[in-house]
């Protein structure tokens, strides 16, 4: 009689589970009518480095902007397969900063103080992806369902990556 070997063994039963993993994904990660997945990929290779599961919420991304040296923080929410703009929040002008706005957008001072944030709202566009490279000084943060994840960690400095719905 002939004896199957090891890896033949191995690698069919790895295939069945791969194949039942594919038929019952929905059941790995579910779901929800109006929910997608946000997905974060290496603009270059593809690579999906993480994937969060969200319901027509509001998600950020926040840095460090190179040239002012001031927090900037870009507030989108999810819509369908649409990334909606919903804020942008800095604290100072420069190069590379807003200084006249579109029709529709408005700016305002967040807060009283002489310190308080310059706020722009009235964004009427939206997208299928953002794209971002990690920052190689300091990080670039996204801020979803109540967590900080360090994209530096996550993807590596100077990485370009796509953030998505799926």
């Amino acid at each position: 009689m002939n004896k199957i070997p090891l890896f033949t063994v191995i690698t069919t039963l790895m295939a069945v589970i791969i194949i039942i993993f594919i038929i019952f994904k929905d059941q790995f990660f579910p779901k929800t009518a109006g929910s997608s997945w946000l997905e974060i990929v290496n603009a270059n290779s593809g690579k999906v480095y993480e994937r969060f599961l969200i319901e027509d919420q509001e998600f950020s991304i926040e840095f460090i902007h190179s040239v002012n040296n001031s927090i900037v923080k870009e507030t989108f929410k999810a819509k369908g397969d649409k990334i909606k703009p919903v804020q942008t929040r800095f604290f100072t002008f420069g190069a590379g900063m807003l200084t006249e706005l579109d029709d529709g957008l408005t700016m305002e001072r967040d807060g009283y103080a002489s310190g308080g944030a310059y706020v722009i709202t009235g964004f009427n566009n939206t997208f299928t992806e953002l794209n971002y490279i990690v920052g190689t000084v300091s990080d670039h943060i996204l801020l979803i369902n109540d967590e900080r994840i360090s994209l530096t960690e996550l993807c590596g400095k100077n990485t370009h990556i796509v953030l998505r719905l799926k």
